[in-house]
């Protein structure tokens, strides 16, 4: 059985995240002081102590979440080295899984994620929108709810659950519609914005010139694409293109996680806070095993449950 390495996306940070590895490993803190130097502010210092507040603004929890991510997976490579049949993540996460199948090097990925959250961050504010999980739609009522509303689907998490990106008109008036045609469950999201829609053109517009300045390497070993549901290429230009592209694209994780499936994967290791992707991979495939590194207690648990 083949293992996949999932990396957490934004949503997922809360204040204390990552010090449980930095004080177990010198190795892993110089990740954290490392990130301070070349983002030229105190991340380690919001990771471990928050405040929480601080720690949601898109330019703090991408690069923070990022490296809690990257330094799980470190204690984990070198608890028990493993080498993964493919890497993906949830939307930041992607980034995350990029840089450890080498495409980008620790650096490089701190200082996009740090300018992509920020340049969501100035889009969110431009102009007013927000998302909301749609749980129990069918392809007809997610169609419909979308025409009448014009939202657009920002996330395809599973069959089951899909979350829709809109002006603040349009995401107040999609709660109301979704009764209406009958939807399971329509729940507003406490985002900053619509993340994953046009409404992220600007952003995605100002990373570009970003990008270009990053060198982009062939994957190690297959990362899953949030646009395609399919592996990347071993084209640098394709993959920086697909990752501009996610930033007003659709992110389908159902589709990534059926490719790993593919790729003979029935075991996925989370690595960074929280178990959403965990819970995710369950809802598509209730048989698929799932294993999260998130804290010391969860890698020893992880570590033991591998074998």
């Amino acid at each position: 059985m083949s293992d996949c390495c999932v990396f957490a996306g934004q949503g997922a940070q809360v204040p204390g995240m990552g010090r449980d590895f930095a004080e177990a490993d010198a190795e892993v803190e110089a990740l954290f002081d490392r990130a301070d130097g070349v983002l030229g502010f105190g991340l380690k210092k919001l990771c471990f102590e928050g405040p929480a507040e601080e720690l949601v603004k898109s330019s703090v929890c991408q690069p923070a979440i990022f490296v809690t991510s990257y330094a799980a997976y470190t204690a984990f490579q070198k608890r028990r080295p493993t080498q993964f049949s493919c890497a993906a993540g949830l939307s930041l996460g992607e980034w995350s899984a990029l840089c450890a199948a080498g495409v980008l090097d620790f650096d490089s990925t701190l200082k996009v994620l740090e300018a992509r959250g920020r340049f969501m961050q100035e889009a969110c504010e431009a102009a007013p929108s927000g998302m909301i999980a749609i749980v129990g739609a069918t392809p007809d009522q997610l169609k419909a709810l979308c025409e009448k509303t014009g939202c657009t689907v920002a996330n395809v998490n599973s069959s089951a659950q899909q979350v829709l990106s809109g002006s603040k008109d349009a995401i107040a008036a999609a709660a109301g519609v979704a009764k209406e045609l009958g939807v399971k469950r329509a729940i507003p999201l406490a985002t900053a914005g619509a993340f994953h829609s046009p409404f992220m053109a600007p952003a995605r517009e100002k990373l570009a010139p970003v990008l270009d300045g990053i060198e982009f390497r062939s994957p190690k070993f297959p990362v899953l694409s949030n646009i395609t549901g399919r592996p990347h290429s071993s084209d640098p230009g394709e993959i920086k293109a697909l990752m501009l592209e996610q930033v007003t694209g659709t992110t389908n994780w159902a589709a990534d996680v059926e490719a790993a499936k593919g790729l003979g994967c029935g075991r996925f290791v989370e690595f960074g806070p929280g178990k959403v992707l965990s819970g995710l991979v369950k809802k598509i495939d209730a048989a698929l095993e799932t294993f999260n590194v998130s804290d010391a207690a969860s890698l020893d648990a992880t570590v033991a449950g591998l074998g």
